[in-house]
């Protein structure tokens, strides 16, 4: 392991540079650690201190350049930083003993609990230090009343003293969460917004105590405590609305299950909490209880609510060998549950993960944020001694005009909201997309969405369910109890649209049945084959082996006898033609990228009003294809859900995926939709359009508010006191601005015309 300054640690040497009363911590990180398929381990860290744009950039750029971080991303709206490194045998000490040596406290992140109780402690700290604030304020404000009205002398004096008897202790106390995050800042010889404020308002106290005893007939108690008031009202409001935007992902961890039921060997069951659960193990879900990890059920059956999964609030049966998903509550009996995946791979830890990571992307206007962070805490210091040494010369070294010109310069120039104008929209975008049951990986990915004009559809499984059904069949009744004995015995998608066709028919006994891949099966009754396949290979055993059959390539045949064909149809899947009538109002093109024969994808792309489509597309054809657009200036948008898919999925621009695909498929996607209908497709687009506008947006307000304050201060036009609520406005507004996106009905407006089209049959002959 290599610390931040070279050389090799080992992990001993890391552990004593984080010291031995941190040992617990760090073995806590280690076990917490996630590893990832291509050897990496990811691990997320809770740092609370962190609050602005220049805080993210002193971390990222303090952990990206060591030896053995792959990557470092800090979650501004969650206070989360996530750290990968190359490999398992890596501590974890040395990221901690960097974040402490850059000024920052770090934590192991509570599974299910996002840091939330800290955020509480010091969302109650900030109100208590706001509360003495203005408590303080409104009582010095009165004392400076007689002093306004004329007062002089010893009785100016005298309410100076008794200001400055108040206002001492309250800026001692409430000025804490500024003067704690500057001085770790200082020591760690680095800038953060913090340091300027603190220096104003301790400027302000000195100038003030100055005066005082030296009998001055001025004195600024008033200005600084008011205006560290004003600074927490501020930094509180802040908070409160970063606490809005990071509520879908709190909500979401509040249905995690904090531990489970393990059932020993004995059969007795020992609570044992979430971490430790690992794959194997069986544990015991009583109604009313959420399941804690991702298993298969081995004894009993109930009724979930699997609203958390799929948005619907139908109850679900399952029983023994239903798949389960952690989150969902079980409703009505006991059932055992055998592992399959540790808590931190569950479903519902992916929902997660996609959630905190949707403002880590690094976009275009992340980047621009990113770059304007870096460069204010020196810009702002330079700026203000320019301003104190400019009027200087202009008064003819008046230094308290000086002074109180170079206090408000050093509160006003914030970036604050130039930091949040694009993570608080990407948060918030989340959230609005998680609430329609879309899952968003990457903040980045919501800005190329943006970007893209035309949509290419894979067909089966993504613009259909997937699910086979009969739509006919030309079978003898004689023949059908064999024909659904055969179905019933493969679990094949084809066998089980057949068997579901024949309902409740009776079933024939059959003797040697075996299933032959890629063609089949085959069983004996009344000592003649029966076979229930592929039409070439029924044929072989029939006395019609010329003859024509109608059906989509499927037929029962009995040995001697004829052949009987099934036409297959699919199902489109709901709403998808609302949603491509809706990709091709907005201007997107379309095109649908399918591996299945030309009647088929036809067939598909006419009932969803498609004109552009291609049959018999390898995986290889649908990357050919997708560059073959992008060569012609078109950013791509796929959509698909196969194995076969993910090549292209990773090929386009950006992509989406049901919940419905293949875990390399869900991977591989920007976008991963966990309900039914296609309409989360423009949906999502939909969204990703109005965040970019009111990014942009955002960033034209903050370069206003700087364009027109930092003038002003220079030029002696503001007081410290406006500046501060200038600084604080100027976040609550971009904040305020970025809601907008939270807001609306269940759907876009372009979208509800769509819903309300009367639905028309959705069954497609293949």
């Amino acid at each position: 392991m290599s610390s931040c300054c070279g050389g090799d640690l080992g992990v001993d040497n890391a552990l004593n540079s984080v010291g031995i009363r941190d040992v617990a911590r760090v073995e806590e990180l280690q076990r917490a650690g996630h590893l990832e398929e291509d050897g990496t381990v990811r691990y997320v860290i809770s740092v609370p201190d962190v609050h602005c744009g220049a805080c993210i950039s002193a971390i990222e750029r303090g952990l990206n350049g060591l030896d053995g971080v792959v990557s470092a991303r800090v979650n501004l709206s969650l206070k989360r930083l996530t750290v990968i490194l190359d490999n398992a045998d890596r501590s974890p000490a040395f990221v901690l003993w960097r974040l402490d040596s850059l000024g920052y406290k770090a934590a192991p992140v509570d599974l299910g609990d996002l840091g939330n109780a800290e955020q509480k402690r010091k969302s109650d700290r900030l109100l208590k230090a706001l509360a003495v604030a203005g408590f303080a304020a409104g009582n010095i404000m009165l004392l400076s009343v007689s002093v306004w009205s004329g007062a002089s002398g010893a009785t100016r004096d005298l309410f100076h003293l008794i200001s400055g008897l108040i206002a001492i202790p309250v800026v001692a106390y409430s000025g804490q969460v500024f003067f704690q995050s500057a001085f770790r800042a200082l020591a760690a010889r680095r800038l953060n917004m913090d340091v300027p404020i603190s220096l104003a308002v301790i400027l302000a106290l000195a100038m003030s105590v100055y005066e005082s005893l030296n009998g001055g007939a001025e004195a600024y108690f008033d200005a600084a405590v008011t205006l560290l008031f004003f600074l927490l009202i501020g930094r509180y409001l802040d908070e409160l609305m970063r606490d809005h935007a990071r509520s879908a992902v709190l909500g979401l961890a509040k249905m995690t299950a904090r531990g489970g039921n393990v059932v020993g060997p004995d059969g007795a069951s020992v609570y044992t909490p979430v971490d430790e659960i690992e794959p194997g193990m069986v544990l015991r879900v009583a109604p009313g209880e959420r399941i804690p990890a991702d298993g298969r059920v081995v004894r009993g059956a109930s009724d979930l609510d699997r609203s958390l999964v799929t948005g619907e609030s139908a109850p679900v049966a399952v029983s023994q060998n239903t798949d389960v998903e952690a989150g969902t509550l079980n409703l009505t009996g006991p059932i055992d549950i055998a592992v399959t995946r540790k808590a931190d791979e569950s479903f519902i830890a992916e929902v997660m993960q996609m959630m905190e990571a949707a403002e880590n992307g690094r976009g275009r206007y992340v980047r621009i944020a990113d770059r304007a962070a870096q460069i204010y805490a020196p810009a702002v210091h330079l700026l203000a001694l320019f301003a104190f040494l400019g009027w200087m010369i202009v008064t003819e070294g008046d230094w308290h005009a000086s002074l109180y010109t170079a206090i408000s310069v050093l509160i006003i120039t914030c970036p604050c909201a130039l930091g949040l104008a694009v993570p608080v929209v990407h948060v918030i975008g989340a959230a609005r997309l998680f609430n329609r049951g879309i899952l968003m990986k990457d903040g980045s990915a919501l800005e190329r969405l943006a970007e893209a004009d035309t949509a290419v559809f894979d067909k089966t499984g993504t613009l259909t369910t997937g699910t086979p059904r009969i739509a006919d069949a030309s079978i003898a009744a004689t023949d059908i109890p064999a024909a659904k004995a055969l179905a019933e015995h493969s679990i094949h998608p084809a066998s089980r649209a057949i068997a579901a066709y024949f309902g409740g028919s009776p079933v024939a006994d059959l003797s040697q049945i075996k299933e032959v891949p890629g063609f089949g099966v085959e069983g004996v009754l009344d000592g003649k084959r029966v076979r229930l396949g592929r039409i070439d290979w029924a044929k072989e055993i029939t006395n019609t082996a010329g003859g024509a059959v109608t059906g989509s390539g499927l037929a029962f045949a009995r040995e001697g006898g004829a052949v009987s064909g099934f036409v297959l149809s699919e199902a489109l899947r709901p709403e998808a033609v609302e949603a491509v009538a809706a990709l091709g109002e907005n201007g997107m093109g379309l095109e649908v990228l399918s591996g299945d024969a030309a009647p088929a994808v036809e067939a598909i792309a006419r009932r969803t009003g498609i004109d552009n489509y291609r049959a018999g597309v390898t995986p290889a054809g649908k990357i050919a294809r997708i560059k073959a657009l992008q060569s012609e200036g078109h950013r791509v948008l796929m959509v698909g859900d196969g194995l076969n898919d993910a090549p292209a999925l990773a090929a386009g621009h950006v992509s989406m995926a049901p919940a419905s695909a293949s875990d390399i498929g869900r991977m591989a996607a920007d976008f991963v939709f966990t309900r039914d209908t296609m309409l989360s497709v423009p949906f999502a687009r939909d969204i990703s359009v109005k965040a970019g506008q009111l990014v942009r947006q955002n960033f034209g307000l903050a370069i206003l508010y700087n364009v027109i304050a930092v003038p002003l201060a220079v030029a002696g036009f503001v007081t410290p006191l406006i500046a501060a609520l200038a600084m604080s406005g100027s976040s609550i507004v971009v904040v305020t601005n970025s809601m907008r996106l939270a807001r609306g009905g269940r759907l876009l407006p372009s979208l509800k015309r769509h819903k309300e089209t009367a639905e028309e049959g959705r069954e497609v002959v293949a």
